[in-house]
C-alpha cells in the first residue's frame, strides 16, 4: 500500500523559500509543496486527495501531521563527525551516535575513518554502512582514509572506490604529510570522482605545539584546573600559574595555527594541479579562509577567461566558415569547498572562559571568528559541520582535543548567526542542508517536489539550557554545557517517517 504524509500549519523553510505552507510526502519522497496558510484538517484532506488522485492512486494510507506552527526544513547533514564506530565504542558507537544525530536534526552524517582500525578499504566502509542501516534512523556514510592505515604512503585502496557509495576520503585527525603521496591520491579522487576532504595541518609545526600543551596540561592537572569556565579559587591557583598556562596554549596555539595556513595552501596548489575537488575541513584562521577565498576567486577567473576564449573562437570560427572547435580546458574539475564548524563561530579561544578549551583546530582569536562570520556571508564558506568528536570523561581529562557537537549544533548556529542578526534563517538552511547536499551529490537539502523526505521540524524561538548529561552521545564534553541557547530540534523525519 502507498503511504503519504502530509505536514501543515508549518512554516516552511530552505535556502529559497521562508513561507507558511504544508508539504505533502508520498513513500519517501517530497510530491508537493504548498505555500499559504493552511490550518485546517479538511482543507489539506483535500490538497493530499487531489494529488494522490491525480497520480492514479486510489488505495493509500494518508497520515496528517499538524506541526502547530513549528519550522520545516530539510534535515540537516554533516559532512563531518567522529562515530569511533569499530574499535572506539567507549567513546560512541553507531547506536548512541545514530541517536545523538538524530537528536540534533541531522538526516545525514558523513563518519570519519579514523577509527580502530582505520577504515582503508571500501568493503570496510560498505559493511559499516550497512550495520548503521539497520537501526533505521539516519542516513550514514563512511567515509575511507587517503592513505592504508594513515601509513601516508600507500594509495592502493582508493582504486576500487566508488563514489556512489564513498564519496569522501580524507586523512582527518591529521594531514597527508608527503606531498607526493597527496598528489597521488588526488589525481585518483579527480578520475574517480572523489572528494578529498583535507584536515589541513602540516605535520611538524603540529608536532612542535604538542610539548607546550602538555606542559599546559599537567599545570592544570596539577592545580585540577577545569577545561574551560572563569569559577577558579584563586586562593589555590596562583595568577602566574594561569599566566603561564595561558602563555603555553598561546604558544601552541600560534604553530597550530601556521600549521593549518600553510598546508591548506599547500592542499589547494596540490588540488589544482590534480584536477580535483578539494574540500578543506574546519576552517578556523583568518589566513586558511583568505587561501580558500582567492582559490575560488581564481576559478572564477578562470571560467571567465575561458567564456570569452569560447565566445572568440566561435566568433572567428564563424566569420572564416570554418567548424568550431571549443578551446581546451585546463583544471576543468579543479573545485575548493569548505567547512566551519559551530564552536568556531560562537567562541573566542584567546580569552577566558575557553583558553584551556581543548580541540583541534584549536578556538581561535575573535578577529579569526569575526573573518569566519564575513565569509559565511560572502559565500566563502560553503557548509557548517559539527566535527562532532565525542570522548570518554576520563580521555578528556588527560588532554583528548574535541568536542561533541552533533545535539547542540543547529541550536548554536541558530542562536549565534540568526537570532544575532549575522545570517538569514534562509542561509543557514543552505549551509546546513542544501550546500552540504549538493557536495555529496545526494537527493536531498531542499523542500522540492522529487528530493528524499528528509525533514526537521524546529523551533527557532525556543530557549533552553544545555545539559550534556542528557545528550544521547557518549561524549559528554561541550563547552557549550549550561548555556541557554534559542532554536530547538523538536522532530525528525526520513523518508516520511519520523524517527524523533
Amino acid at each position: 500500500m502507498i503511504s503519504a504524509l502530509l505536514i501543515y500549519n508549518a512554516r516552511l523553510l530552505d535556502e529559497s523559500m521562508d513561507t507558511p505552507g504544508a508539504l505533502l510526502v508520498i513513500d519517501d519522497k517530497i510530491r508537493a509543496v504548498y505555500t499559504g496558510y493552511f490550518t485546517n484538517r479538511k482543507t489539506v484532506e483535500a490538497l493530499a486527495l487531489s494529488v494522490l488522485s491525480e497520480d492514479g492512486y486510489t488505495n493509500c494510507a494518508i497520515e496528517y501531521h499538524d506541526a502547530g506552527g513549528l519550522t520545516l526544513s530539510p534535515a540537516f547533514i554533516d559532512m563531518h563527525a567522529h562515530f569511533r564506530y569499530p574499535g572506539q565504542t567507549q567513546k560512541e558507537d553507531l547506536n548512541s551516535g545514530l541517536h545523538a544525530a538524530a537528536a540534533g536534526g541531522f538526516g545525514t552524517v558523513v563518519a570519519m575513518p579514523n577509527t580502530t582500525p582505520v577504515v582503508s578499504s571500501r568493503d570496510m566502509a560498505l559493511s559499516i554502512d550497512g550495520e548503521a542501516s539497520v537501526l533505521n534512523l539516519v542516513n550514514f556514510i563512511q567515509s575511507v582514509s587517503i592513505s592504508r592505515n594513515f601509513q601516508g604512503t600507500d594509495t592502493g585502496h582508493i582504486d576500487s572506490l566508488d563514489p556512489a557509495h564513498v564519496p569522501l576520503i580524507t586523512e582527518d585527525g591529521h594531514d597527508v604529510a608527503s606531498a607526493a603521496v597527496m598528489l597521488e591520491a588526488m589525481r585518483k579522487a579527480s578520475k574517480l570522482g572523489l572528494i578529498v576532504s583535507c584536515h589541513s595541518e602540516e605535520p611538524t609545526l603540529a608536532a612542535a605545539a604538542g610539548p607546550y600543551r602538555q606542559e599546559a596540561l599537567k599545570l592544570m592537572e596539577q592545580y585540577h584546573l577545569p577545561a574551560w569556565g572563569t569559577d577558579i579559587d584563586e586562593d589555590e591557583v596562583p595568577g602566574e600559574v594561569l599566566d603561564k598556562i595561558e602563555m603555553l596554549f598561546t604558544q601552541a596555539n600560534d604553530l597550530l595555527a601556521l600549521a593549518e595556513n600553510t598546508a591548506t595552501l599547500r592542499n589547494i596548489a596540490i588540488a589544482r594541479e590534480a584536477g580535483c575537488h578539494v574540500h578543506i575541513a574546519h576552517v578556523s584562521t583568518a589566513a586558511a579562509l583568505d587561501a580558500v577565498r582567492a582559490a575560488k576567486d581564481s576559478i572564477r577567473d578562470d571560467e571567465a577567461d575561458y567564456a570569452a576564449d569560447e565566445a572568440d573562437a566561435a566568433y572567428d570560427a564563424s566569420i572564416d566558415g570554418t567548424r568550431y572547435t571549443p578551446p581546451p580546458r585546463s583544471d576543468q574539475s579543479f573545485r575548493v569547498t569548505c567547512e566551519v564548524t559551530p564552536h568556531h563561530l560562537a567562541l573566542c579561544g584567546t580569552d577566558e572562559p575557553f583558553i584551556r578549551a581543548l580541540v583541534n583546530p584549536p578556538l581561535r582569536s575573535e578577529d579569526d571568528r569575526v573573518v569566519l562570520l564575513e565569509g559565511l556571508r560572502d559565500g566563502t564558506v560553503d557548509v557548517i559541520s559539527t566535527d562532532h568528536a565525542p570522548h570518554t570523561s576520563e580521555d578528556k581529562a588527560g588532554g583528548a582535543p574535541g568536542f561533541t557537537g552533533l545535539e547542540t549544533a543547529y541550536a548554536v548556529c541558530n542562536t549565534v548567526l540568526v537570532a544575532e542578526g549575522q545570517l538569514s534563517a534562509k542561509r543557514l538552511s543552505q549551509l546546513m542542508s542544501a550546500n552540504p547536499g549538493r557536495i555529496l551529490h545526494l537527493n536531498k537539502g531542499l523542500l522540492l517536489s522529487g528530493c528524499d523526505a528528509d525533514l526537521v521540524l524546529t523551533d527557532p524561538e525556543e530557549k533552553w539550557t544545555v545539559d550534556s548529561s542528557k545528550f544521547q552521545s557518549r561524549g559528554k564534553a561541550t563547552p557549550f554545557d549550561g548555556m541557554t541557547l534559542t532554536g530547538r530540534v523538536r522532530e525528525l523525519f526520513i523518508g516520511g517517517k519520523k524517527v524523533l
